[in-house]
C-alpha cells in the first residue's frame, strides 16, 4: 500500500462517480466503493501489512479520501434524486384544466321511475301520494272492501298466506286496503294515490306476474261523479302517452266500486292490430276503476248519502310496457342491468 495507489484509487473512483446517471448506478458505485468489499475498505483494511513508520501518513491521507468521496456521493445522490423527483412529477402530472370524471352512480328502476312520475302528475290534479304495508289482515285486504269471506279473491290459490287462513294474514292482493285506511284517519275531501308491490298466485305470462305494482287512486267528496273519474284517467294517460293515444272504458265489476269500468289504451306495441302482449286485442288494460261502493263508505263511518268518490287501480309494469315498447313484464323481475341500463336517466 502506498500514497500513489491511493491516488489512482481517489482518482478512479471520482471518475466513475461522474459517470453515475442514475440513482441504482450510485447505489452499485456506493457498494463498489464503501462496501464490504469496496475499493477504500480493502485499502483501509491492508493498513495494518504497511511498514509502522508509513502508517500514519497512509491512515490519515485515506480518511481525508474517503471524506472527500462521501461529500462527493451526497452531492451526486442529492442531485440525482432532484432530477428522479423531476421526472416523476413530470410523468405523473395532472391537467387540472381537465374536467373531472365523471363518478359511476345508479339509477333508479325503471319502476321506481314511473311511480315518481305518476306521482307529480296526480299531484298537480290535487293527489297526495302515501304509501301503505304490503303484509295486510283480512280486514283491510278485503271485509272493508265489500269483498266477502266467501270471495274467490280469498281462495288460498289467488292470494298468499303469510299467517293461517283463519287469522288471514295475508300479502296484499292489491293497494285499495289504503283506501280504508285512508279514510279511516281523514274525512273528506281524500284525494290520494298509493303505488306499491301487489302479490297474487297466478299463471306467469307476457302480461302477468306473481309480484308487481300498482297505484291506486281515490278521491271523495260531495258531489263527485264518474265525470271526474274519466276525466282524471283521461289528463293521466295524455301526459304519460300524449294526446294521439286512444282510450276506452268498458264495464267491468269490482266488488268495492259501483259502477265499475276498465280502463285500457290502445297497443303501443302492435298500434292495435293485436300481439301476444295484448292478447291479439289491439288494447292493453291498464287497470280497474268506478264510482266507490256506498257499503265502503259506510264501512269507515263516512255518510254514502252526503259523500260519493272514485278509485282506480294501475298496473304500473304495463304502463312501461306501452310506453317503451317491451313485450314481456317478466323482463321487469330479472333485474338484468342490460335490461334496465335502457331506462336510464343519466349516463352510467
Amino acid at each position: 500500500m502506498s500514497l500513489d495507489a491511493l491516488t489512482t484509487l481517489r482518482a478512479e473512483a471520482e471518475a466513475n462517480l461522474r459517470a453515475v446517471d442514475d440513482l441504482d448506478s450510485l447505489t452499485e458505485w456506493e457498494r463498489s466503493v464503501f462496501g464490504p468489499k469496496g475499493s477504500l475498505t480493502l485499502f483501509l483494511r491492508s493498513l495494518g501489512a504497511a511498514p509502522a513508520e508509513e502508517r500514519p501518513a497512509l491512515g490519515r491521507a485515506a480518511n481525508e479520501v474517503k471524506n472527500a468521496l462521501t461529500v462527493e456521493f451526497e452531492t451526486r445522490k442529492t442531485a440525482l434524486e432532484r432530477v428522479a423527483l423531476a421526472s416523476r412529477l413530470t410523468e405523473d402530472a395532472v391537467d387540472m384544466t381537465l374536467p373531472g370524471r365523471a363518478p359511476v352512480v345508479g339509477v333508479d328502476h325503471p319502476i321506481s321511475q314511473t311511480i315518481r312520475e305518476l306521482s307529480d302528475i296526480f299531484s298537480l290534479l290535487g293527489f297526495q301520494t302515501v304509501f301503505g304495508p304490503e303484509v295486510e289482515t283480512g280486514r283491510y285486504n278485503f271485509d272493508l272492501l265489500n269483498i266477502p269471506s266467501d270471495h274467490p279473491a280469498r281462495d288460498v290459490w289467488d292470494t298468499m298466506i303469510v299467517d293461517t287462513p283463519n287469522s288471514e294474514i295475508v300479502l296484499r292482493t292489491h293497494t285499495s286496503p289504503m283506501q280504508a285506511r285512508v279514510m279511516e284517519q281523514t274525512q273528506p275531501p281524500v284525494r290520494v294515490v298509493v303505488p306499491g308491490r301487489t302479490y297474487r298466485f297466478e299463471q306467469q305470462d307476457a302480461s302477468h306476474e306473481w309480484a308487481f305494482h300498482q297505484l291506486e287512486g281515490l278521491a271523495v267528496d260531495q258531489h263527485i261523479t264518474m265525470t271526474d273519474l274519466k276525466g282524471t284517467l283521461r289528463e293521466m294517460a295524455r301526459q304519460l302517452f300524449g294526446a294521439d293515444r286512444r282510450i276506452r272504458f268498458r264495464c267491468d265489476f269490482f266488488p268495492f266500486v259501483e259502477p265499475g269500468v276498465d280502463f285500457s289504451i290502445d297497443c303501443m306495441i302492435c298500434n292495435g292490430s293485436g300481439c301476444r302482449v295484448c292478447k291479439q286485442t289491439g288494447w292493453l288494460e291498464m287497470g280497474g276503476a268506478g264510482m266507490v261502493h256506498p257499503s265502503v263508505l259506510e264501512g269507515v263511518g263516512y255518510d254514502s248519502e252526503k259523500y260519493t268518490g272514485f278509485a282506480f287501480g294501475l298496473g304500473i309494469e304495463r304502463i312501461i310496457i306501452q310506453r317503451y315498447g317491451v313485450n314481456d313484464i317478466r323482463a321487469f323481475a330479472g333485474n338484468d342491468l342490460r335490461f334496465l341500463k335502457q331506462f336510464a336517466t343519466v349516463n352510467v
